[in-house]
């Protein structure tokens, strides 16, 4: 005679398997964090270097400014104009043909007149780090309580003047001014960094 006999906790996970189990997932993510912040130092250190670079020229500084912002506007106008083509309305359809046409026109004239398009790009710039400022200052309002926040409170500041500076001397020096302030704001940015992820970077367990 045979008797088939289930136990109770076949189905159950011994302890030191679930123990095992956990363990390594804390470990997969002490080590996806250790790669975050190792990208986010390799980053602001390049931010640093690009930022000196750009104090050290300002006027080629300025132009590659300018050429990038118009390869960029042109991308969007190209991208509206196929957004136009997908779009099922009419009124849509006309408005991203618009945009895509005022964003084309732009970049076509930055990249026809680079050094009159500084000019109207370093108004745009101050208004830029106007809200970069407003951005840093929000940014540290949530995380001032963890360490190394009090850099984004000086990074706000920093880029806050910054911006006025180059709307006081708008439009004069613009062909040096956009470089110079461009680059010490990539400066300012990728120290501030940097310091807040070698902080976190301390935060996170060795062991791994």
């Amino acid at each position: 005679m045979y008797t088939h006999v289930v136990g109770p906790h076949i189905n159950s996970i011994p302890p030191q398997f679930a123990e095992v189990e956990v363990s390594m997932s804390a470990t997969s993510v002490v080590s996806i964090a250790k790669s975050s912040l190792s990208w986010s130092i390799i980053f602001s250190i390049l931010m640093i270097l690009a930022g000196v670079a750009a104090i050290a020229m300002p006027p080629v500084a300025g132009l590659a400014v300018n050429i990038v912002i118009a390869w960029l506007l042109l991308f969007s106008a190209a991208m509206h104009l196929v957004f136009a083509w997908h779009t099922r309305t009419v009124g849509a359809a006309v408005w991203e043909v618009l945009l895509g046409l005022v964003y084309a026109l732009i970049s076509i004239y930055l990249l026809a007149q680079p050094v009159a398009g500084l000019v109207a790009l370093t108004l745009a710039l101050a208004i830029y780090l106007f809200l970069e400022a407003v951005l840093e200052f929000t940014a540290w309002g949530f995380l001032r309580r963890l360490p190394g926040a009090g850099w984004l409170l000086f990074d706000g500041v920093v880029t806050l003047i910054l911006a006025v500076m180059i709307w006081r001397t708008w439009p004069l020096s613009t062909e040096w001014v956009i470089g110079t302030l461009v680059g010490f704001s990539m400066l300012f940015s990728g120290t501030s960094r940097l310091m807040l992820s070698l902080s976190a970077r301390q935060l996170v367990p060795r062991s791994a």
